[in-house]
């Protein structure tokens, strides 16, 4: 028997089967072959056809049935992992209404911030675990007051993983997890948060009936099974965002894991079994895939925005015909600290570690004698390495634990000078584990259908592909992280 899994991103679709007994992936594949398109009409704006998701879902099932070349007889369940914070609208025939407004969308900040405001800080806080900001519901409270003929039409909203299931199955629910993520689950009561609702002016009944995140929550319907290549009937068991579906995928379950990315953005996602909130606003709380009401597992989520964007942008100026790991070499030639040089990759945009500050991105201290591309490439790690010590500082300091840091194959983490940099700051080791969302999607079909008894049972034990240990020479890296620091709050 098989399990199939879909990573529903904003760039692509990846699809994962994975078999039951060995828990290990047979085949991988993705569509489309480049980039996903975004609808942009107006600056900070961010739409996609939540129809093109569904059709790029459906080649990349079929491509991937035939890679791993299992009879779709023997695929018996689906696990869903999806782009979060987006808003998708259908009415009572499940048309969708209008594009998604995805997660990078900015157009609800203000919305978001006036309901704080009225709402209050403290009470927002304890029983949201953050400010509505621009997450789901404001962005559902910028269409009711800017697009109320669609507004008036809308039967229910849903997340981008919703909607996929939707598809498959013909029915509308969605998760406590998902909720969560809009900004839609009171924690203090473990219910829909009435009191948010009623402040932005927006109907309960839009809201679709909410399950666990590991549930039977429909089965395949004849028609989506034939657009799949899978046969009708099969559950769609299983639904989480993609950074608790990654902290998933690694094994990141309890107080002291930590689950990281290093992607255009970065992202440190660490557990814990306290209802954790920022009284600054700096991190964001959801409901982990394994939270219940008498089991909490609160995420909290610190996002980076300039990172790999920064390093792809240093490689395209100076070296576009070399690939990563050549500039990696490279920069292995130059010792730690790069000589005096300093990177501040904040170039991406408001950093929400510095409250929403635009710092900018900065390089220091170039002294034209002495320096040349090697210790930009070093520094440019070094920076982001540093950011990423910055943000897991501000998690110890709200209570979170870090005993191991696991990360996928597929980012920055690639990097040993990045890896060993954060490695030996923070003391703790980061084990690198051969995985995709994809994949602990469909592994966690086993737990959700009951074949395996655990959460981490249905995960199993991934090898760790590469370890980096904490280097024995730390104070040298303190002292130029010191520095690094020193530079930052020059421009903070």
């Amino acid at each position: 028997m098989h399990y199939i899994g879909f990573d529903i991103g904003s760039s692509s679709i990846k699809a994962s089967i994975v078999d039951v007994d060995s828990k290990q992936s047979v085949g991988l594949a993705s569509y489309p072959d480049t980039e996903m398109s975004m609808i942009s009409k107006k600056p900070g704006w961010a739409e996609q056809e939540p129809e093109d998701w569904w059709k790029y879902v459906c080649e990349a099932s079929r491509r991937v049935i035939k890679k791993a070349g299992v009879d779709k007889k023997d695929i018996v369940g689906i696990g869903l992992s999806y782009q979060m914070h987006g808003l998708v609208l259908v009415d009572k025939q499940q048309k969708v209404l209008r594009p998604a407004i995805i997660w990078c969308d900015g157009r609800a900040v203000a919305y978001g911030n006036e309901s704080f405001q009225r709402i209050g800080k403290d009470k927002s806080l304890r029983r949201l675990l953050n400010s509505p900001g621009n997450f789901t519901a404001a962005k559902l409270k910028w269409v009711k007051e800017n697009e109320p003929d669609i507004y008036n039409k809308v039967y229910k909203m849903m997340l981008p993983g919703d909607f996929i299931a939707m598809k498959m199955t013909g029915e509308i629910s969605t998760t406590i997890s998902g909720l969560s993520e809009g900004i839609f689950w009171d924690f203090s009561k473990n219910e829909l948060a009435g009191f948010l609702m009623e402040d932005l002016g927006i109907d309960k009944n839009l809201i679709p009936k909410v399950h666990g995140t590991f549930f039977d929550s429909g089965h395949l319907s004849a028609e989506s099974a034939n657009l799949l290549g899978l046969n009708a009937g099969i559950p769609v068991a299983y639904r989480a965002g993609d950074q608790p579906n990654n902290a998933l995928s690694l094994g990141v379950f309890e107080p002291g894991d930590i689950a990281a990315t290093g992607g255009t953005s970065g992202v440190v996602y660490s557990v814990s079994d306290q209802l954790i909130y920022d009284q600054k606003s700096r991190i964001n709380g959801f409901a982990h895939v394994n939270h219940s009401q008498d089991h909490t597992r609160i995420g909290s989520l610190l996002c980076i925005n300039g990172t790999g964007i920064q390093y792809r942008w240093l490689k395209q100026q100076l070296a576009p015909e070399l690939g990563y790991d050549q500039i990696e070499k490279i920069a292995q030639k130059v010792p730690v600290g790069s000589d005096g040089v300093h990177v501040l990759p904040f170039g991406n945009g408001a950093e929400r570690i510095f409250e929403n500050k635009e710092v900018g991105s900065h390089i220091l201290n170039v002294d034209f004698n002495r320096h040349d591309k090697s210790h930009l490439y070093r520094a440019g790690l070094e920076g982001i390495a540093f950011s990423f010590v910055y943000g897991v500082e501000i998690l110890k300091q709200l209570g979170s634990e870090v005993n191991k840091i696991r990360v996928g194959n597929d980012n920055l983490f690639q990097s040993r000078v990045f890896s060993e940099t954060i490695a030996t700051l923070l003391n703790c080791e980061i084990e690198m584990v051969e995985t995709t969302g994809a994949t602990g999607a469909a592994q966690a079909v086993g737990f959700a259908l009951g074949h395996r008894k655990s959460i981490q049972e249905a995960i199993g034990s991934s090898q760790a592909v590469d370890v980096y240990m904490p280097l024995p020479d730390r104070s040298v890296y303190q002292e130029h992280y010191a520095s690094w620091r020193a530079n930052l709050d020059k421009f903070c």
